[in-house]
């Protein structure tokens, strides 16, 4: 989610540190105006965690304003809140029980601030939501219920508040638990339990209510301290999300430093590590800080760098993990779900931008499998078969399958919160967000599984890619010339292979036709509906071997789609593809790089496939 500016408060000073103790971070939710603000604000007087005087200070404000005194006014600290009787923002505060300390997160009810309640949700180990008895289970009740579980809080309890305005009667209660206990075995959601308390008067916050006998359950209090601290982030698998990759050439530094900011786990030199989704591992060198010594470990919440033993080309997006340890999904379809903010709704097949960790990948919704509009009662489960949903509306909660343009890799947010939570960009600006609950198979997993043996198995060359690139002044580069029959594919690729031989490039031209009755020489007489994705993978294999060698390999093929190139890129490094279509027509879906007239053109066009090798650093020079 969007980050929003957490208000700390000085009604409530952090106290001192213990490195015994631990904060565990607690949000309160519910629709506005049902007494959040004044459930933690009584529960601070009531605990004397206030500081001297503050509660007086608060009480004489409200007399000069000439207004009732409210609790929530002890943490509702910004004038404009106050004047409008609504939270706008997320603000903490700190409390300490005879247990442990906590952040208490006071979240905005009011539904057109659900960004901000779900910024302060995110930060937040366990959760209370309060409904007013009175008034019964509303809009954003239903909402934040969902969204709690969305954002993986597993530890809530529902607070049924203002039971002094219903008499403090148990079938009133009674009516708020059941209604609301539909709701929340409808979509699912699992709640720890049910406290009726009044947050005006006192009852069953801090102490049991004489009012309420017949609740015979915890106070606020004890459900609180009744929460177990989740295990440190330190002791899951390692994962980092690659930030970027720094090279450094001056005074002979050559040094190449995967840096990013650790999200779980430890990392030491060393340790074997593996890059998510292009499968490419080496071994860890050395740990490297800014303008700092050199650390011995890297540990969850550290932003950090490293250096790899064998020099592998990684890049932003990409998720690094040990080997050994739980591996992160990767496929181009996950089950995700989904909170919309945009005004304008999300529509099934809009294109649009998923940030992802640090991936940023084209995607689209393929499907809206359960839609949650919170606005009226009941209205969740299941898309039915006919007339399922077709766009995703403002403030709306779905469930979805969601498409991407490539594979990434991402955990399960049941798993990893941090790797398994997304964002979803439209038109420059957040639409949304959510978190990923189920990787889905697609077409290309059976590539990426055999990619990922290969490069276990993989005997690696002495000769590092950067030594031959530069005894031979090249990059390895696959050149893929494709297009309609008759464009003069084959006439271009000729014309590009003799230019670029002639200064003294090391290339070679390999027609799809000389691997399709070669190497895949058994695959003949088989359907080709069967056997088609087979042949583009050992074509792919091919290229990397000689890819590997260091030469700039051209490839023809006719009228290459997109799926075609997905495979290719998942055997190929993508950042040695150069995808060139020949013929005024572009016949598939395919996502070139460069466009080319055809027709007797050859030299003119291998002349512009060339000067783009230059352009793209695969040609050192002329």
């Amino acid at each position: 989610m969007a980050d929003s500016p957490l208000t700390t408060l000085a009604v409530a000073p952090a106290p001192a540190a213990n490195a015994a103790e631990a904060f565990m971070p607690i949000v309160i939710v519910g629709h506005v105006d049902h007494g959040k603000s004044t459930v933690i604000g009584r529960l601070l007087a009531d605990t004397g965690s206030l500081p001297q005087g503050k509660l007086e200070q608060v009480r004489a404000a409200c007399e000069r304003d000439g207004r009732p005194f409210e609790y929530a006014f002890l943490i509702d600290a910004l004038r404009d809140e106050r004047a409008q009787n609504i939270t706008i923002d997320a603000a903490r505060v700190f409390f300490k029980s005879a247990q442990r300390r906590y952040i208490i997160i006071d979240a905005p009810g009011h539904i057109e601030f659900v960004k901000n309640m779900v910024t302060g949700a995110s930060r937040a180990e366990a959760a209370l939501l309060v409904i007013d008895a009175e008034e019964g289970v509303r809009e954003n009740s239903r909402r934040h219920g969902y969204l709690l579980w969305m954002l993986g809080i597993k530890k809530i309890v529902v607070l049924v508040n203002k039971m002094d305005l219903v008499g403090y009667q148990q079938a009133a209660f009674e009516a708020v638990r059941r209604e609301y206990q539909a709701f929340l075995d409808e979509v699912g959601v699992q709640v720890s339990g049910f406290i009726p308390v009044s947050g005006r008067q006192g009852d069953n916050i801090a102490a049991p209510s004489a009012a309420m006998p017949w609740h015979t359950g915890p106070t606020v209090l004890g459900a609180l301290d009744a929460f177990e601290k989740e295990a440190p982030a330190v002791a899951q698998p390692f994962r980092m999300p690659v930030q970027d990759v720094y090279r450094f050439t001056a005074f002979g530094d050559s040094r190449r430093i995967v840096a990013g900011r650790v999200t779980s786990g430890r990392l030491r030199p060393g340790d074997p590590v593996i890059f998510y989704p292009s499968g490419k591992r080496s071994t860890v060198k050395t740990l490297e800080a800014f303008n700092a010594a050199p650390p011995t470990a890297a540990a969850a919440g550290q932003s950090m760098g490293f250096t790899l033993e064998e020099q592998i080309y990684v890049q932003r997006g990409e998720i690094a993990a040990r080997v050994g340890e739980p591996a992160p999904r990767v496929t181009t379809r996950l089950r995700a779900s989904l909170l919309w903010l945009s005004r304008q709704p999300l529509r099934v097949r809009q294109e649009f931008w998923l940030k992802l960790g640090t991936a940023k990948v084209k995607a689209e919704v393929e499907s809206i499998t359960r839609l949650i509009d919170a606005s009226q009662a009941g209205a969740a489960g299941p898309a039915p078969e006919a007339g399922a949903p077709a766009q995703i509306n403002r403030h709306d909660v779905a469930e979805v399958v969601i498409t991407l343009k490539r594979a990434a890799a991402f955990d399960l947010a049941s798993d990893f919160t941090d790797t398994g939570r997304f964002v979803v960009v439209v038109d420059h600006e957040i639409g949304g967000g959510g978190i990923v609950l189920e990787a889905l198979d697609d077409a290309s997993g059976w590539v990426r599984e055999a990619v990922f043996l290969r490069n276990l198995k993989w005997e690696k060359s002495a000769i590092a890619p950067e030594t031959r690139a530069e005894r031979f002044n090249q990059r390895a580069t696959l050149v893929l010339i494709t297009g309609p029959r008759g464009a003069g594919r084959k006439h271009v690729a000729r014309a590009l292979e003799a230019r670029l031989f002639e200064t003294g490039k090391i290339v070679y031209y390999l027609a799809i036709g000389s691997v399709l009755y070669g190497v895949d020489a058994d695959l003949q007489g088989q359907d080709r509906t069967t056997t088609h994705q087979e042949h583009i993978r050992r074509l792919a294999e091919v290229a990397h071997i000689l890819l590997e060698a260091g030469v700039i390999l051209i490839v023809t093929a006719i009228e290459l789609a997109q799926a075609d190139l997905e495979i290719i890129k998942t055997a190929v490094d993508p950042s040695r593809i150069e995808t060139i279509w020949i013929g005024e027509e572009v016949t598939t879906d395919l996502a070139y790089d460069l466009l080319l007239p055809g027709g007797d053109q050859n030299e003119a066009s291998a002349l512009q496939i060339k000067r783009r090798l230059q352009d793209r650093g695969a040609i050192f020079s002329p």
